[in-house]
């Protein structure tokens, strides 16, 4: 068996991620991040999906990068878009994936863990820079430069199992692993009770996905 990080948002593709890295007999230990997120129901579903999944240990570490400002989905001030745009859009939040997996490679050097599993898509998605493989590839060539079991010769892996795959793809792929769908929140403007506003990008792709999957979508909207 081999340890694992799995860093969990609580949505649709880190579910699924996590249930792909349990599948393969990884013992997972998931890490969700509180940084400031205006949609804070995802942090109750991360807990709920954890422990559904069968995580070893669940840990959720406060960083404020909200603070900094620059994304909507991190001050009220900035409205989350309801349409479609050119460019990246403003639920881009700076660095975030760089903070979660820097955060993950710290514990994962911590447990002896030999990978950090994190659920980013490079197919049907909002044009993230940071989660394109091109990325996830630097940042593994970043953690064994940087740690002291890189530096010994322990390469920890930076795995990313559904970057290539479509949302329909990863949907029937968490089907078929047993993933409850409906502990969930992808929402960026998810209400207290984790209710999606059906309208962002995030409620597009989702819904899209499981149109494409033809599974039902569990999806509770206002």
């Amino acid at each position: 068996m081999s340890r694992a990080v799995v860093l969990l948002s609580g949505g649709l593709d880190s579910a699924t991620a996590l249930a792909i890295a349990r599948a393969r007999g990884d013992e997972c230990h998931t890490l969700a991040v509180d940084y400031g997120q205006r949609h804070r129901a995802e942090l109750a579903a991360a807990r709920r999906v954890a422990a559904a999944l069968g995580a070893v240990e669940h840990r959720e570490l406060q960083v404020g990068i909200g603070e900094l400002g620059g994304s909507a989905l991190t001050d009220s001030r900035i409205a989350v878009p309801e349409s479609g745009g050119a460019g990246i859009p403003v639920t881009y939040v700076p660095a975030r994936n760089t903070v979660f997996l820097s955060l993950g490679l710290a514990w994962a050097e911590v447990l002896g863990a030999a990978k950090i599993v994190i659920g980013v898509n490079a197919i049907d998605y909002s044009g993230y820079p940071d989660c394109r493989p091109e990325f996830i590839a630097a940042f593994e060539r970043l953690a064994r430069l940087a740690t002291k079991s890189g530096v010994e010769g322990q390469a920890l892996e930076i795995d990313a199992p559904l970057v290539a795959l479509t949302k329909a793809e990863i949907i029937r792929r968490g089907l078929a692993l047993g993933v409850d769908y409906s502990l969930t929140v992808s929402c960026y403007q998810a209400d207290d009770a984790g209710r999606a506003c059906g309208r962002c990008d995030a409620c597009r792709l989702r819904r899209e996905g499981f149109a494409a999957a033809r599974a039902p979508d569990p999806t509770r909207y206002r």
